[in-house]
């Protein structure tokens, strides 16, 4: 028989004689705790799914004994009200949009956050329908954090969305960012293999923890010191090949190179070395400097290849040009 016990967002179940060998979803959708099978696929597909503490695909056959333990994301409002926000577009057809996003916008909806997100630019601008996993995330495929600038890729239909969700979580998809560092790394590149998992203390907060099962792993290159003979800071270059919640950022400060203005995972506190004038950009920078700079994907209608880039928002921008 199975056993369903819950605590606080996390319901677990412990699979049964009759659930031996069914799909993770069909599993899933036998319980009571979950209303739609649409909803089961877009939590496993966004990683709420685990199978005895491992991430699995909607088709994998659960066993015997198995514990299978679903993360509910934390409640959001119940209605997102469409508002005329500017968004910059770097692409549109019928299926899907590409935009460059600003910072201070927050991908959806969240506890604190009701307005001034990307959902409610979406949906005053387009007609989303209906039809979606998720009605307060409408087109939304993947998320960057709400300082974080660059391109982002939006479904304009659910099956858009399911293809390249898919591509996501095949790791297919091709994402380059630039980051400015405190300090210079001593190597011109490496790559970090640390898997990350939230922090027990600090809900808001992630970290590199070694020994957990959810796979985080970010290439990087040196692009270009500053600071000249006693470098200050440096240029990043970033592919990350999973999408960890503040995978770069974290990260990068697992290197001891915490991202310029990243007060959640370094500091204020500016090299020593620094002139007056790079001081005072390191000081008053009012963010983390990450950029998602360019992605690869491949459309979901005509499975052509498609690469977007957006350019170097004017903040860091400006940054780079007074760190030099």
């Amino acid at each position: 028989m199975t056993r369903i016990t819950a605590a606080s967002e996390i319901v677990r179940c412990t699979v049964g004689l009759e659930g031996a060998g069914q799909r993770l979803d069909r599993f899933l959708a036998a319980q009571s705790f979950l209303p739609t099978r649409s909803r089961i696929t877009f939590l496993i597909r966004a990683g709420h799914v685990s199978v005895d503490g491992v991430p699995r695909k909607t088709s994998y056959p659960v066993s015997v004994g198995n514990v299978v333990e679903v993360r509910l994301p934390p409640e959001e409002p119940s209605w997102v009200e469409p508002e005329d926000l500017p968004l910059e577009v770097l692409f549109e057809d019928e299926s899907l949009v590409v935009i460059s996003k600003s910072a201070g916008m927050a991908s959806h909806p969240a506890p604190g956050t009701r307005h001034g997100t990307l959902v409610a630019a979406l949906l005053h601008r387009w007609s989303l329908g209906e039809g979606w996993p998720d009605p307060q995330r409408p087109g939304i495929v993947h998320r960057l954090d709400k300082d974080t600038t660059g391109v982002m890729v939006v479904a304009k239909t659910p099956e858009a969305l399911q293809r390249l969700a898919m591509q996501f979580q095949e790791r297919t998809v091709r994402k380059t960012y630039w980051a400015v560092v405190r300090g210079v790394p001593r190597e011109t590149a490496g790559s970090v293999d640390l898997p990350i998992g939230r922090d027990p203390q600090n809900r808001k907060r992630m970290q590199a923890v070694s020994g957990q099962k959810r796979a985080a792993v970010t290439p990087w290159q040196l692009r270009e010191r500053f600071g000249g003979a006693r470098p200050t800071a440096a240029l990043i270059e970033c592919a990350p090949r999973t999408g960890r919640t503040h995978q770069i950022r974290v990260h990068m400060a697992s290197l001891g190179h915490p991202l310029i203005g990243d007060e959640l995972y370094g500091s204020r506190r500016v090299p020593a070395g620094a002139g007056a004038a790079a001081r005072a950009a390191l000081l008053g920078f009012p963010r983390h400097a990450l950029h998602a700079s360019s992605l690869e994907i491949v459309h979901p209608v005509s499975a052509q290849p498609m690469r977007f880039e957006a350019p170097l928002p004017d903040d860091m921008t400006d940054l780079i040009q007074t760190l030099r």
